[in-house]
Order: C-alpha cells, then sequence, then structure tokens
C-alpha cells in the first residue's frame, strides 16, 4: 500500500506523507533514525550543528532535508518552526535526540561542564517541543525523547550526563499525562553502549575510548555494542500508529545493562 494513503501517525488520515524532525540527525543514532523513518516513506527534517554530517545522512535519501540548525539557541529553534511550515505545517513525530556527554566525577566538573550538558540534554528538548507543539497536536502526533540506561541507574563519570537524561525521561512521563488528552503521545528510549562515535566528539584519545569500551562491554550482558540502526528501528516502531495505546513508556535498548 503507497505510503500516501495510509493513517497517519497518531490516528489522522491525510494523503500527503508524516513528517518527521530529528534532532543530532548527523551521525550515529540521529542519523540511523533519519534514514529509518526515510525508507519507511516520511519526509524528514534531519537537524544538526554540522552541514557536512548531515549531507552525508541525507546521501541517497531523497525524503531526508539536511536542516543546519542549533535546538540550544532561539535562532535555530525558529529555524526549525519555519522549515515545518514550509512543509505546510504538519508534524507527526518529533524525535529529540540532540546529545552531549562531559565525562568527569564529582570534584572535576565546571560551570561550562554542566551548563553545556544541560543546555543540550534537557532545555532545548523542552523548548524545541514546545515550538513545534501547534503542529504535533494538530497532527496528533508523537514526541519520542532518546535518553540513555545511564539515566535509569549509577554510572560513576557520568553523573552530569546521567542526570540530563533521567530528567528528560521525567519529562517524557509528564508530558505523556499532560498531552493524552489532546492525542499527542511521549515515549522514549534509552539506548545503553552503542557504537557511535560520541567519543570522538568528546575528544577522547583513542587509549581513552578502548578503556571505556572494554568498560562498557563489561557491563553489557549480550556481550557486544549495539548498532544505531537497532535504536532507529525502536524509535520508528514506537511512533507508529499502531502503537497508539503506548505513551510515558521509556523502552531501554541497552543489551540487557538495565536488568544485569
Amino acid at each position: 500500500m503507497d505510503t500516501d494513503t495510509t493513517v497517519m501517525a497518531g490516528g489522522s488520515s491525510a494523503r500527503e506523507r508524516r513528517v518527521t524532525v530529528v534532532t543530532g540527525a548527523g551521525t550515529g543514532i540521529g542519523r540511523a533514525t533519519a534514514r529509518t523513518f526515510a525508507g519507511e516513506g516520511a519526509h524528514v527534517l534531519a537537524v544538526g550543528r554540522r552541514p557536512e554530517s548531515l549531507r552525508e545522512t541525507a546521501d541517497g535519501h531523497d525524503r531526508i532535508r539536511p536542516l543546519p540548525a542549533d535546538v540550544t539557541c532561539e535562532e535555530g529553534r525558529t529555524r526549525i518552526a519555519h522549515a515545518v511550515r514550509e512543509r505546510g505545517g504538519r508534524l507527526d513525530v518529533l524525535v529529540n535526540n540532540a546529545g552531549i556527554v562531559r565525562s568527569g566525577r564529582l570534584g572535576t566538573y565546571t560551570e561550562d561542564d554542566l551548563t553545556t550538558q544541560l543546555a543540550t540534554n534537557l532545555t532545548a528538548p523542552v523548548l524545541l517541543t514546545q515550538a513545534l507543539l501547534a503542529p504535533l497536536r494538530a497532527a496528533r502526533g508523537v514526541v519520542v525523547n532518546i535518553g540513555t540506561a545511564l539515566g535509569q541507574r549509577g554510572w560513576p563519570g557520568s553523573s552530569a550526563y546521567a542526570a540530563s537524561k533521567a530528567g528528560l525521561d521525567a519529562l517524557t512521563r509528564s508530558w505523556a499525562v499532560e498531552l493524552a488528552a489532546e492525542g499527542v503521545r511521549v515515549v522514549g528510549v534509552a539506548p545503553g553502549a552503542i557504537e557511535t562515535p560520541i567519543g570522538e566528539h568528546q575528544g577522547l584519545s583513542r587509549e581513552r575510548r578502548e578503556e571505556v569500551r572494554r568498560w562498557q562491554l563489561a557491563a553489557t550482558p549480550a556481550g557486544r555494542l549495539g548498532r544505531p540502526d537497532e535504536v532507529a528501528r525502536v524509535v520508528a516502531q514506537l511512533a507508529a500508529p499502531a502503537q497508539g495505546f503506548v505513551t510515558g513508556a521509556v523502552v531501554p535498548v541497552d543489551g540487557g545493562a538495565m536488568v544485569r
């Protein structure tokens, strides 16, 4: 069946394709998520700060539109909202995936370490979701917040990151209740150790990245790192119309780390 004539996210029907916004879409989980939605027939606005990475995400995927924007600033969020309006004001799915890590133990953090992580991982999802709330309500859409397994257990050395993502899980549950009567679903995905370039983005040395990988493998019962596409498929399934009774849930994709 042609995607143009199927039931859309949240239960509404329309002939135009679903529209999805994915933040942090330049690499890793965000890139895989953008490509997964595009492969299902959606138009995807792939948001990120690095234009070249976004172009690589869109390469070979004509339904992905790269949209360079910084979600931590008002100008960037306004640009995203404007891009949605340019597509007719339709928004079926918002994936709040952008995130950064500044590892460190208590006693080593600077104020910048804390404010930068909170601005990207917690404040930006709040303000971007607010900016896009009207089209999400109109489409009876879905918000998917990408957290982390770190936010659901103790992980020394990443406490500030874990706390910011735990806050995102709290937003997921609260928004699910707030928006349920309007037909908007809010769900979360909590990835564990996934093969992404996040260590390189932190500026970690090769030796430190290998040390972190050994630690991740030891904490993951599955005995391997996950792949970005494994997370992306869960995101897409949670956002699907068939999952219309699922809201407020935070689903781990972590190789068993949460139940170890």
